[in-house]
């Protein structure tokens, strides 16, 4: 059996605050302007790096292309209305970028050489050190060389910013996002209850106290008005305007099954983590089991890994103990008497031959993880 996660709150972890801002057309300029110097830069550092070592078998350092910034400025001006820890940060990429290469490259993986960013396809830059270039007061976020941005600040800053980054949305929507440090535990009331959760397709969710939680299937609500939106964008012709405009219509309904995604795991994971005080959940290898073309769609719509994700989170700033236990044979063991049997899909009640039991196969495998994810635990 693979050994179980078991996370303990560390201050030391960083914790993103995200907040929208809402720039005047002006300050869309700058931001553009921002990310259309970044992205230049990107793609002339890369090919740096990609002619450096066909010509010469020169392999250029994240130093060696930072050094060469400011002869950059003086032929490309239009570098120096960008903040330079901003441009030092798209070094930095590219430099990540080629560690992760040569990583796959020696674990003999699909290598994939890092690639040029075309129009669009730059989306985000980075103010690695917070102090003096970027502030968060009176509901504005104020960037160096850009000004204060109007924001919908929600939530409370907490913690110590290190880093901060400006995206902009596919749909045309701007973030500013802050990750904090030493940011303070969210401890609550200590709970008696443990559960075990059970994820899957009929249900999204069931507990071993017998509760289920239904599966939303957000994006299939949505395939009608996607398939609408992309038909009309593939009849425009590329380039123009109405074809950008059509092509916001279908990353507005992305974004819009991805936001009620989204809040409807951040709230099952804050009623669970609110209620129980050992959460124990398979640790599941999605991306293998996402190779079923059949249900593939379904796997990927239901999101259980963002679910376990958010609830480890809460989990660990909460003072909980969170288990990953391995799945293997939940669902084929009795949770009563321990007798192991094949069950085919199909067949949603276990019945044990040997005690009896009959019992819905997802609350069957709960209260099996519910066991395991206490075995785990460390005695004492």
């Amino acid at each position: 059996m693979n050994c179980p996660l078991l996370l303990w709150y560390n201050p030391r972890v960083l914790r993103a605050f995200q907040y929208r801002v809402y720039p005047t057309r002006a300050q869309a300029t700058l931001l553009q302007r921002t990310l259309n110097e970044c992205r230049w830069l990107y793609n002339h550092l890369l090919e740096e790096r990609k002619l450096a070592w066909e010509e010469g078998s020169v392999s250029l350092s994240y130093f060696d292309q930072c050094t060469s910034l400011p002869c950059l400025k003086d032929s490309r001006p239009s570098l120096k209305l960008v903040n330079a820890q901003v441009l030092q940060n798209v070094a930095g990429r590219i430099d990540l970028a080629f560690k992760a290469f040569f990583r796959r490259v020696k674990a003999g993986e699909k290598p994939g050489y890092p690639r040029f960013k075309g129009w669009g396809w730059y989306d985000s830059f980075t103010y690695p050190q917070i102090p003096g270039v970027c502030k968060l007061e009176n509901g504005a976020v104020a960037l160096s060389r850009l000004g204060q941005i109007k924001a919908k600040v929600h939530r409370a800053l907490l913690g110590v910013p290190k880093t901060c980054t400006v995206k902009r949305a596919s749909t045309g929507k701007w973030y500013v996002t802050f990750a904090c440090e030493n940011v303070p535990a969210d401890v609550i009331p200590a709970a008696q209850d443990a559960v075990g959760i059970d994820v899957g397709l009929t249900s999204f969710a069931t507990l071993s106290t017998g509760e289920s939680i239904e599966n939303p299937r957000f994006f299939r609500r949505e395939e009608q008005a996607l398939a609408r939106a992309q038909r009309r964008l593939s009849k425009e012709a590329k380039g123009t305007a109405l074809r950008r405009k059509r092509k916001k219509v279908v990353a507005r309904v992305h974004e819009r099954v991805a936001n009620r995604r989204r809040d409807f795991a951040h709230q099952h994971s804050r009623k669970i983590v609110n209620r129980f005080q050992v959460i124990a959940v398979e640790d599941l290898a999605v991306n293998r089991m996402v190779h079923n073309h059949c249900l593939s769609k379904s796997i990927m719509d239901a999101a259980w890994s963002q679910f376990a994700a958010y609830l480890s989170h809460k989990a660990e700033s909460a003072g909980r103990s969170f288990v990953a236990v391995n799945p293997a044979y939940t669902t084929q063991d009795c949770s009563w008497c321990g007798h192991r049997q094949p069950v085919p899909l199909s067949e949603r009640v276990y019945r044990c031959p040997c005690c009896h039991l009959e019992l819905d196969r997802d609350h069957n495998a709960s209260l099996n993880i519910l066991r395991l994810g206490l075995e785990s635990l460390p005695s004492g």
